[in-house]
């Protein structure tokens, strides 16, 4: 696969990867999940102020909630199956659990900066698969500067959580790319957005089945690689949200 003939002339990955549109979209919807959400919270309020007028002792509340294991969903995009369907292993799946876990019911971060960072990340794939094949065709090249380019613009805009806003605010300065200060546990967020993030992009069927086929090699790879590149634990937000490197990293 070419990724250079998608639109009959050479163009990076992010010239034609659409990216910036999902990123309006987003930020539309975030606008309207935020009213709505003020709206429900006011009925919430409401309702709960006449419950109590009627809550007898005996009544009992129902606890807990479902949780979602990755980054949420907006409810206004596109349709699932419209949507190209990239499997993320089990055993990731599973991390994307417990970092949601962490982060917004344990309330901790991951400390930063990671190692390896993304860019190193792609670079040992990037030799994994030299290793493998004898060389490096254009498009694994391609991929992975899509996929830096993809991390370092989608990462403010689609995969933090809220409490790691004040993190990223004091991680990343002027000229300092998010790919060199966060890993995986931050990279394998950007695998559950490809698929919208990929519904935006002008790619034909058949360069998106070798692409997704890519993707997956690629996923297989942190997979082989999981102990190596994801945390096991997190640190307290309390601390600092920059650090130097201890031994749980």
């Amino acid at each position: 696969m070419d990724m250079n003939l998608l639109h009959g002339s050479k163009k990076s990955w992010d010239e034609w990867a659409g990216i910036d549109r999902l990123m309006k979209h987003t930020e539309e919807n975030v606008q309207k999940q935020q009213e709505l959400k003020k709206k429900q919270d006011t009925d919430k309020n409401e309702k709960a102020a006449r419950g109590s007028q009627t809550k007898t002792k005996g009544s009992t509340g129902r606890r807990g909630r479902k949780r979602k294991s990755d980054i949420p969903k907006d409810k206004d995009g596109p349709p699932p199956e419209k949507l190209v369907n990239i499997q993320i292993p089990p055993q990731l799946k599973k991390q994307l659990i417990d970092d949601c876990e962490f982060v917004n019911h344990l309330g901790k971060l991951v400390r930063l900066p990671r190692s390896p960072n993304v860019d190193e990340i792609l670079q040992k794939y990037h030799d994994y698969r030299l290793k493998k094949d004898g060389l490096i065709s254009e498009s694994v090249g391609e991929i992975l500067n899509g996929l830096q380019c993809y991390f370092n613009k989608a990462l403010p805009a689609m995969l933090l959580y809220k409490n790691e806003r004040e993190q990223f605010e004091e991680s990343i300065k002027e000229d300092v790319s998010p790919s060199s200060v966060y890993g995986a546990e931050h990279l394998l967020r950007l695998f559950v957005k490809l698929p919208e993030i990929l519904f935006y992009a002008s790619i034909e069927d058949e360069t998106l089945t070798e692409l997704k086929q890519k993707l997956q090699d690629f996923l297989r790879f942190l997979q082989k690689n999981q102990s190596a590149f994801f945390l096991s634990t997190y640190h307290s937000a309390d601390d600092s949200g920059v650090a130097v490197m201890t031994e749980e990293n």
